[in-house]
């Protein structure tokens, strides 16, 4: 007997009181809530979810079944590799100068001044209420405490915490913290064996 053949993707569904602009790219199964606000340009890979109130600038690159939670902020130009997780009211700055006017009190302009992003790894995620302040890269599967000040970049797989965010530990792609073992780390979860080579996790074990 032939297999089930797998299901049609979903459309990519948007509610009545978000405000999507037309030229957005929307991947399959995308989600955008109400009130959310996804600026010209950006691009939503397959399974993303956008919270309500939560809003994604010009040009913003997401990828695979990340989640925006409820009001955060992601400013241009920040990159969201696949599987972001950004949480509620959580921001991603853009501007590492920020005035709202020149020394002569004139008003600044889009022209006088240029953006600076976020770049969040695969796995990546940002707790609630937790500013990244640009430019700053947060690594693969690193993981930033709720409330926390992110003013440096983050390594793979680091647990920081703070403001300024300092490194407290590591953690593993469920999240959980890493176990410290004879000949490195081992998450609890999955296994999987980790070393530290000069302040920097490597996966596997040490050669």
């Amino acid at each position: 007997m032939p297999a089930n053949p797998a299901p049609a993707p979903a459309e990519p569904r948007v509610e009545a009181s978000a405000d999507v602009a037309a030229d957005v790219r929307m991947g399959p199964g995308s989600r955008v809530w109400h009130l959310a606000q996804v600026r010209e340009g950006a691009v939503l890979g397959e399974g993303c979810v956008v919270g309500r109130g939560a809003y994604v600038g010009i040009g913003v690159q997401v990828g695979a079944r990340c989640k925006i939670q409820n009001y955060a902020l992601v400013y241009e130009p920040a990159r969201l590799a696949d599987g972001v997780f950004v949480g509620p009211a959580a921001v991603l700055t853009n501007d590492h100068r920020p005035r709202a006017v020149a020394p002569d009190l004139s008003a600044k302009s889009a022209a006088d001044w240029e953006p600076v992003g976020v770049d969040l790894r695969e796995g990546a995620s940002v707790g609630a209420n937790a500013t990244c302040v640009a430019p700053v890269v947060v690594g693969r599967w690193a993981m930033v405490a709720a409330g926390s000040v992110v003013t440096r970049d983050v390594p793979d797989f680091a647990l920081v915490a703070g403001n300024p965010a300092r490194r407290l530990g590591w953690v593993g792609r469920s999240g959980s913290r890493l176990v410290a073992a004879e000949d490195g780390w081992t998450c609890p979860d999955t296994g999987e064996r980790f070393h530290e080579v000069d302040g920097v996790l490597v996966e596997g074990v040490r050669a």
